[in-house]
């Protein structure tokens, strides 16, 4: 059994999911806090909240480079350490620039995390020889809401928001130090050009990732404005939906190794994206409540598996290095999060919120069209 093929190998992956998602999840829970603190209207925190997202971006097209030619266990340590020390400051920056700072640096974190420990479970299942993508991803939403319930909690219980901040960021400290005798110490290295453009099938992919994530963000973003606006639920209500959407993307996701392992890549893609596409044609044509959060479920358990599968090809195709081509599609689905939303915003004041959702189901069509040129890619897993 190869060292990438070990029980604790995958553990060490799934706790560096966990960490990622957790750590992000912390701060949701912070905004309101800081927004008070300095005093600042939406305007400037929607400008020092983008400094999170710049971050972000810069941090993985670095990271993709670093990975190819010093393996990733080193940016997975920085990264997740880097989430637990950067943290508290988030609860103490006194000034629009020192919290911009610290969310820079907070995003750089995120950022070398995510694409590092991509890049490291590309290689544990490379040496697995079966689908695994999907439990790591899944173990990043299961943080997510870890996070958000733990941060929550410790400020439902009066406890101070730096005192909060210090016991999650212990948390992952602790959780990091697991993880660390048990990653590769040496994945995926790359020699040659640190920096290579996205080219041949890394193109597709990436387009296709911002595509999924895009429809994640539009979830997140609008999915309650949509159902609140047709007056299919109340305002206090209106996040039900996307509750469903996490629970069944989380649920889908951590059957999904099981799954893609019995259809094979090409029909996961084929059928997730058809079946997300019904869940937004019963969303959109939904005339009740109930009809409408069912829409939410099949969007959620379609689009669960079709990133992990992404992934997977990346690390698959030999267009370009496996670490360069996980931080290409990265960067690509991050920026689908960061700036789809902002589209579907225009969209909906251009014409309506249904017709951009609509539109978005025709985006998730690509993905049903590409299925086949994706798992065509080369890789072992079955097609």
């Amino acid at each position: 059994m190869s060292s990438a093929d070990r029980p604790a190998t995958r553990l060490a992956t799934r706790l560096s999911f966990l960490v990622a998602g957790f750590g992000i999840a912390c701060w949701a829970p912070l905004v309101p806090f800081a927004m008070q603190r300095l005093g600042v209207d939406d305007g400037v925190l929607g400008l020092l909240l983008l400094c999170l997202g710049i971050g972000s971006v810069v941090a993985m097209l670095l990271t993709g480079a670093l990975s190819a030619r010093y393996g990733s266990k080193p940016i997975i340590l920085v990264g997740g350490i880097g989430l637990a020390f950067i943290l508290p400051s988030l609860t103490l920056a006194s000034t629009p620039w020192t919290l911009g700072l610290a969310l820079f640096a907070f995003g750089a974190a995120l950022g070398s995390i995510d694409v590092a420990m991509n890049i490291h479970a590309v290689e544990v299942e490379r040496a697995a020889a079966r689908p695994l993508m999907s439990g790591f991803h899944a173990l990043f939403s299961v943080g997510g809401f870890a996070g958000s319930a733990v941060m929550t909690a410790l400020l439902s219980l009066q406890i101070g928001a730096f005192a909060g901040s210090l016991i999650c960021a212990m948390l992952m400290l602790i959780t990091m130090g697991l993880a660390w005798p048990r990653l590769l110490a040496r994945v995926q290295v790359q020699e040659g050009p640190l920096f290579v453009l996205p080219h041949g099938i890394v193109l597709l992919l990436a387009a296709l990732a911002a595509t999924t994530f895009l429809v994640e963000g539009a979830m997140l973003d609008w999915g309650a404005l949509l159902v609140v606006g047709r007056g299919l639920v109340p305002d206090a209500q209106g996040g039900l939906g996307y509750m469903l959407f996490s629970i069944a993307m989380t649920a889908g996701r951590l059957g999904g190794d099981a799954v893609t392992a019995r259809i094979g890549d090409r029909r996961t893609l084929l059928w997730g994206s058809l079946l997300a596409i019904m869940g937004f044609v019963v969303l959109l044509a939904a005339p009740i409540a109930a009809i409408a959060m069912a829409g939410f479920l099949l969007i959620g358990a379609g689009a669960s598996n079709l990133v992990p599968v992404l992934f997977r090809r990346a690390g698959a195709q030999t267009a370009m290095p496996a670490g360069l081509a996980v931080a290409a599609i990265t960067t690509a689905g991050y920026a689908g999060v960061l700036v789809g939303p902002a589209g579907i915003g225009l969209i909906a004041n251009i014409v309506s919120l249904p017709v951009a959702f609509a539109m978005l189901a025709m985006l998730l069509g690509v993905v049903t069209l590409s299925a086949r040129a994706v798992a065509n890619s080369q890789g072992v897993q079955r097609t």
